[in-house]
């Protein structure tokens, strides 16, 4: 007899349904086929135990089972489940018709409990939009899938559990779709109120907030600038609906996310300057979300710039333009989204105190250009404001709190979803032709600080991005020339 039990697997941070098939037949052996991982082909062995501890049989015969389509790789251990139910409708232990429109996914331990797996927002949008009704999966992994409302998710916590619920249906209330609560700021423990002085690299942290622009802080050891940059996700807007289920999605697929369900706080990614390449795009055997993906909608921060491999910053080009990242193996090829901030920080010379004020700068006029020819040309030509960051003055008063600046910043992009469906870094060259437009002296202005200082075509539209950012900070429905020679400061700032 053979039984079909709908499953799924995930590919990159999306998921594609797998029929599993089983037989049971005479003869003595265990058969799984269609391109199985390690983790697949050990399922027989975990399900076998599984069934033993909670009192159901493992048929003495030969099992067959084949995961189609073939072409597709299956990884991981989220077949165990489905093997498991489709062994036992095999066997006569449990009814083929209970099994129908169902989609099963889940791992087992060898005591028959279920183990949470990747991606269950993944395999529940999967199930919904390929016209199923129902999803069964481990308990942990329930409040996530269950944010697809039009999907009954049941969430159980042993093989047992499971096989009670499809002889008696109605005996278990579907899970309950979590509310979608917006992330109101109150969790930051970090607050602008902290940090005394430095009113202008606050204020360039804003406009980045608001318009979702890239941003280079520059200054000595000391002035603050990791302790600016934790605060900046505490002003940003917060995620919407959209926002927030691609995000979770992407970190239930690289397996970092809590049994709460879905994400409603905009990350933050404080990457180490040994992470190497694939840390950061992604990748691997199996391929998994790196930390540009992991940061998407939110925040990348790259402390000590300097100090990453020159390799391994190259590989943000891309995905600063294209806003993903496309992993490339022989076999297959995943996109990943990446539209995220990139706040980077960096000392203006090796001993760190170029330029300081009070302080004498021991390096070469060579060394100090070896350190800084570190980042390449085009990297800084993809960010969009480069501020110098100061000594903080002490005996400054505290500033106004995170919650205000969040008010601001949240006002200013709304305007802009309005206007354009998107925040203003994320223009297109029409839109920035349509959106930014500029008055006779603000263009003359614009063309002699592009002579002067040498900027190229991107750094010109990017610098109209910025201003049209100011602009909607100061609630103006034109870019007045204060806002563009602000934006145009940001762009010609000079270590």
């Amino acid at each position: 007899m053979t039984v079909s039990v709908a499953s799924a697997v995930l590919a990159g941070i999306d998921a594609a349904l797998i029929t599993v098939e089983t037989r049971v037949c005479a003869g003595l052996g265990y058969l799984i086929v269609g391109l199985p991982g390690d983790a697949v082909k050990e399922s027989l062995f975990r399900v076998e135990s599984a069934l033993s501890s909670v009192g159901l049989v493992m048929p003495r015969q030969k099992i067959l089972v084949c995961l189609a389509p073939a072409g597709i790789r299956k990884e991981g251990a989220a077949f165990d489940l489905p093997i498991a139910l489709s062994i036992l409708a095999a066997s006569d232990q449990l009814s083929e018709e209970t099994l129908r429109d169902y989609v099963f996914t889940g791992e087992l331990s060898l005591a028959g409990k279920l183990r949470p797996i990747k991606g269950a927002l993944s395999v529940a949008i999967e199930a919904h939009k390929r016209g199923y009704k129902r999803l069964v999966l481990p308990k942990e992994n329930a409040a996530e899938a269950a944010m697809v409302s039009d999907l009954a998710v049941f969430g159980f916590e042993t093989l047992d559990e499971v096989v009670e619920f499809l002889t008696a249906p109605n005996t278990v209330a579907r899970e309950r779709v979590p509310a979608f609560k917006k992330d109101e700021g109150v969790w930051y423990s970090a607050d602008f109120a902290d940090v005394r002085g430095q009113a202008e690299v606050k204020r360039a942290l804003e406009i980045m907030a608001a318009g979702g622009h890239n941003g280079l802080l520059v200054g000595p050891p000391g002035t603050g600038k990791t302790m600016l940059a934790a605060r900046l996700p505490g002003i940003l807007p917060p995620l919407s609906l959209t926002e927030a289920l691609e995000t979770t999605r992407i970190y239930s697929a690289a397996g970092q996310l809590d049994s709460a369900g879905l994400m409603t706080q905009r990350p933050f990614r404080a990457v180490h300057h040994t992470a190497s390449d694939i840390a950061l795009v992604g990748g691997g055997p199996v391929a998994l979300p790196g930390e540009i993906s992991l940061a998407h909608h939110g925040v990348l921060f790259l402390d000590e710039l300097t100090e990453f491999k020159r390799k391994t910053l190259e590989v943000l080009r891309q995905p600063l333009e294209e806003r993903q990242v496309v992993v490339s193996r022989a076999s297959y090829s995943v996109v990943f989204p990446a539209n995220f901030v990139l706040l980077a920080a960096m000392n203006p010379c090796p001993c760190g105190f170029y330029k300081h004020p009070t302080r004498r700068c021991t390096c070469t006029p060579m060394a100090v250009r070896n350190y800084l020819s570190k980042i390449s040309g085009p990297l800084l030509d993809r960010i969009d404001l480069h501020v110098g960051v100061r000594p903080a003055d002490m005996s400054a008063k505290s500033a106004e709190n995170s919650a205000d600046v969040r008010s601001r910043v949240t006002a200013a992009r709304v305007i802009q979803l309005e206007r354009a469906g998107c925040p203003n870094a994320l223009l297109s060259a029409a839109m920035v032709k349509r959106f930014c437009a500029l008055g006779k002296t603000e263009e003359t202005v614009l063309q002699q600080a592009m002579v002067q200082h040498k900027l190229s075509a991107r750094s010109y539209e990017r610098i109209l991005k910025v201003a049209r950012t100011i602009a909607d900070l100061d609630q103006s429905k034109t870019i007045k020339l204060s806002h563009l020679a602000e934006a145009i400061g940001y762009r010609c700032f000079s270590i």
